[in-house]
């Protein structure tokens, strides 16, 4: 089953398909928060699992056709392990990003999962940071770090060396309450989801304000807590309304273009749980018709991002899923 979107002018957007499942271990996710794409087409998932069942923390490993590739990492407090990771991202070798919120620190894998190295100590001064939260690199290797808690963007080298930052407390135009995700895009504009002002604002690359987008509400345009936000080649955005369990697409001037509340049907691995579980299967043919049509939904979307060939990704936290859409100009 396939839907499709028609927004502004001639962009259309169809619903391709669904990835993951819920596991602890091994090819599925738990609690997953953020996702990464290394340059060889590795897609990397952040599960944080729960404090309850810290033995599904990891970063799982996966294929576009969603093929099962591994895992690494931990719960702990030693050098590669973790305990609230919270984003993921890869720097132009291809080499692994992780946030820790917890630890307020970021941890390096190589693009196999081996560990390389951690930099990071908690504070409020330049070049210390307070749990972090989003990741992104621009074309420099430039880490730019949401410094949740200290309500700022920090830069840093990839090797933890502090270069800049802005950002207070605060309402107004450059001002964070608790900014979560951080995207770069292609002409190198900053763009911070600002979770507890319910607005994702926009910036040069050394923190200029450009622009805002967004108040509180669940009408278009409005937002509940967003997480993330990904910019495609055409400059449409793509904003994870996490609250509103929902994601919201935008043109470059922030016109608003369409919704996307969820349309999974059941992943690769979701077949492969169900043939190897027949009782499972016999309990789906259970579910009422309106089960079967909210399962479809997101819920608390928290990552998005958009490939080189207009595929939108988009992590369903809630749902331990990846939904794709594919966008057609």
């Amino acid at each position: 089953m396939s839907a499709h979107f028609f927004g502004v002018a001639t962009k259309t957007y169809e619903y391709s398909y669904t990835m993951g499942r819920r596991e602890y271990v091994g090819a599925g996710f738990s609690w997953p928060m953020d996702f990464t794409r290394g340059p060889d087409g590795t897609i990397y998932v952040v599960s944080r699992s729960g404090e309850y069942r810290p033995d599904g923390l990891r970063i799982t490993m996966l294929t576009m056709e969603e093929d099962y590739v591994g895992s690494f990492g931990r719960y702990g407090h030693g050098n590669g392990q973790f305990v609230w990771p919270t984003s993921i991202t890869h720097d132009k070798e291809g080499n692994i990003y992780i946030s820790d919120e917890y630890l307020s620190r970021i941890s390096i894998f190589n693009s196999k999962g081996e560990y390389l190295d951690h930099w990071g100590n908690s504070g409020s001064g330049d070049g210390e940071i307070n749990k972090p939260a989003g990741l992104a690199f621009d074309d420099h290797d430039n880490l730019y770090v949401s410094d949740s808690v200290n309500n700022r963007i920090q830069v840093f080298s990839k090797d933890g060396n502090f270069l800049s930052k802005w950002g207070t407390e605060g309402t107004g135009d450059g001002q964070f309450n608790l900014p979560w995700g951080v995207t770069v895009d292609h002409n190198g504009y900053v763009w911070v989801a600002d979770w507890r002002n319910d607005r994702v604002q926009k910036f040069t690359s050394d923190g200029v304000f450009l622009a805002r987008f967004g108040t509180s509400g669940e009408w278009p345009g409005q937002f509940y807590r967003p997480t993330d936000v990904a910019v495609d080649k055409d400059g449409d955005f793509y904003i994870t309304d996490w609250g509103n369990n929902r994601v919201q697409a935008f043109t470059e001037d922030g016109r608003f273009i369409t919704t996307f509340k969820g349309d999974a049907d059941i992943s690769k691995w979701g077949w492969d749980k169900l043939h190897a579980n027949p009782d499972m299967i016999k309990q789906r043919a259970l579910l009422r018709e309106d089960e079967v049509q909210e399962e479809r939904r997101f819920r608390h979307p928290t990552a998005v991002d958009v490939d080189d060939q207009q595929r939108i990704l988009i992590l369903d936290c809630n749902r331990f899923r990846i939904q794709v859409y594919q966008k057609s100009s």
